[in-house]
């Protein structure tokens, strides 16, 4: 690991332990760029960690200081994500935005290995629950989508890191979902829902359901969400 420390950090409140892991692509061209804006103080965002995609990975943040990665954003009714949670960034170029043309790719095999490591590493420091390792989509739907629909949360969630809905496909009937209890239940496990339902499906769906993120509910949705409930009961 190579320190490359940030000025982007403050205090974390006092008497608040950490409790989520939240993940993030960095949206830029190069790993390069991307620590040179972590580390500048007028962009002021930061992250504990940044992953290159050969799988060097940078320490720019100590993990008992807030860096400043998750910007407006939600879990479980939390609104200070950034005071609760520790950031790492994966170096990928993310989707297309207005100011900047993506190279959305795959996560190659020595970052996901290298970033598995250094999860269960947090997670054996910190009790962070298995719902409570996210994505940037997960808690800010409105604003964000990464890391994305090609980012495999299956792999670190066979890895102990994360949920992954386990139901059985050969036992999907289409018939009506209800909306009202699918965001019932999708505020139950964590999303906020109240901004904005729809953008709180498709984060759902980016993370548990990546085949697919069009915001339609079906009854396969329905299941995963379910499972995902069942895991999360089951754990507390």
């Amino acid at each position: 690991m190579i320190p490359y420390p940030s000025p982007n950090f403050d205090d974390r409140p006092i008497d608040q332990e950490i409790k989520y892991l939240i993940l993030h692509y960095t949206g830029m061209a190069t790993g390069k760029e991307a620590l040179e804006r972590l580390c500048d103080v007028q962009a002021k965002v930061s992250a504990h960690y940044l992953i290159e995609e050969d799988g060097e990975i940078f320490s720019l943040v100590p993990e008992d200081k807030r860096a400043w990665h998750a910007g407006v954003s939600a879990w479980e009714g939390n609104r200070d994500i950034n005071g609760l949670s520790i950031g790492i960034e994966l170096v990928n170029p993310g989707h297309d935005s207005p100011n900047y043309k993506g190279n959305y790719r795959p996560f190659p095999e020595a970052q996901m290995r290298n970033l598995i490591t250094l999860c269960q590493d947090i997670l054996l420091r910190h009790d962070i629950k298995p719902w409570h390792v996210l994505g940037h989509s997960d808690v800010a739907p409105l604003r964000k989508c990464d890391p994305g629909e090609l980012f495999d949360w299956k792999k670190l969630a066979h890895a102990g890191i994360g949920l992954w809905p386990t139901f059985e496909r050969k036992n999907i009937q289409e018939d009506n979902i209800d909306t009202a209890v699918f965001y019932k239940k999708l505020a139950q496990f964590g999303y906020d829902v109240e901004r904005d339902s729809h953008a709180a499906v498709i984060a759902f769906q980016r993370h548990f359901r990546p085949k697919d993120i069009s915001g339609a509910l079906d009854k396969e949705c329905f299941m995963r969400l379910e499972s995902l409930l069942q895991a999360k009961k089951a754990i507390q």
